[in-house]
């Protein structure tokens, strides 16, 4: 398939492989998502440090610390913040930082909490400044000011808070200002899971959801799901689907990788976008290097879907490299994609022969 033939627009939402979550996505997840930290499967480190902050908690008979949250979508982040509650025998409230605009609709969440409840504060890096600033004084001595009236005639009020653990999870840490950061007790970062871990979780999936399915199956699955529990679980249902409606409802390798064929994953977990940025780059620029917006122009979407949606997963793989001078591709880009790489760059390449340096030189 060439780079004409992709046409359209997609977002991290639509796409099979990608990591945010949607409708059907949120409705399954709350079905398959494990309920204690024994039954979580992957992040070995986060768990293990994780159950000794829990652990102790509960041996005091206190609340837990606050606990931070970071990595890529998909990993697990609000399930851990569900089994924080669960562990603790505590209520969860969840609520997001781009929901919470303005001081007074952190106050009135503040102000409803329970004694020992947990807060889920999803992409709390967006939250506003004004919010974050109140969010300061709760976590640390759990109270907050509430201002009363305006100008020079406003009154702060001191409101007391029951102690409350708040689980933060972002996918951006370093947008994170210092003094919120360092107000949380425990910080844990996600990483993206091992093939053999993904099996795991399709095993468990595959079980919940009534599906049969072999360890070739899984295996095929799991090394086409980028490393995030999200992608194999959706992968899943997909080929599901393909099994029940193409087969005999068995999952195999050789059904896995017909029904991903369907669906334009291929045995990397790159999708249409993600190779077609990949042709665009080989076929039209000689592997570059090349300007983003070109790319975009190029492959017919916009210079943020390509920069946001396509190149990190192409970066982290060692398809595509960003330099000062453009996009690159690598020689594992030529091998994947089945391109035979030219024998040298073309005369009119920037910096190929026949063009002169900066100088002339």
């Amino acid at each position: 398939m060439t780079w004409e033939e992709h046409s359209g627009h997609t977002d991290g939402a639509e796409r099979l492989v990608g990591a945010t979550a949607d409708g059907e996505d949120t409705a399954v997840e709350a079905a398959l998502r494990p309920k204690d930290l024994a039954e979580f499967v992957g992040q070995s480190k986060v768990r293990e440090q994780l159950d000794l902050v829990l652990r102790a908690a509960r041996a005091r008979g206190g609340t837990a610390d606050h606990v931070l949250l970071s990595g890529a979508p998909g990993l697990g982040k609000t399930t851990l913040s569900m089994i924080i509650a669960a562990e603790m025998g505590a209520p969860i409230r969840i609520t997001s930082g781009p929901a919470i605009q303005h001081a007074g609709d952190l106050a009135a969440i503040l102000s409803s909490l329970t004694e020992g409840e947990v807060l889920f504060l999803d992409e709390i890096h967006r939250m506003s400044r004004p919010a974050e600033e109140m969010l300061y004084m709760a976590m640390e001595d759990f109270r907050v000011d509430v201002i009363v009236g305006k100008g020079p005639g406003a009154t702060a009020i001191p409101l007391e808070l029951p102690p409350f653990t708040l689980v933060g999870a972002t996918t951006r840490a370093g947008l994170l200002p210092p003094p919120l950061r360092d107000r949380f007790g425990f910080t844990a970062h996600m990483e993206f899971y091992e093939p053999a871990e993904l099996e795991q979780v399709i095993h468990r999936s595959a079980r919940l959801l009534d599906v049969e399915i072999d360890a070739e199956g899984a295996a095929e699955i799991a090394g086409r799901s980028r490393g995030t529990p999200r992608i194999a679980n959706r992968l899943l249902r997909r080929v599901r689907d393909y099994a029940q409606v193409r087969a005999d409802g068995l999952i195999t390798r050789e059904i896995a990788g017909q029904a991903l064929a369907v669906y334009e994953v291929d045995d990397r977990g790159l999708d249409r976008l993600d190779r077609a940025v990949l042709d665009a780059l080989l076929r039209l620029f000689g592997g570059g290097p090349v300007g983003l917006s070109t790319l975009a122009v190029a492959v017919g979407e916009e210079r943020e879907t390509v920069e946001e949606v396509a190149e990190p997963f192409l970066v982290r793989e060692g398809l595509l490299a960003r330099t000062p001078r453009g996009r690159i591709a690598t020689p594992a880009a030529w091998e994947h994609m089945g391109i035979t790489p030219p024998r040298q760059p073309p005369a009119s390449a920037p910096g190929g022969p026949g063009q002169p340096g900066l100088f002339g030189s």
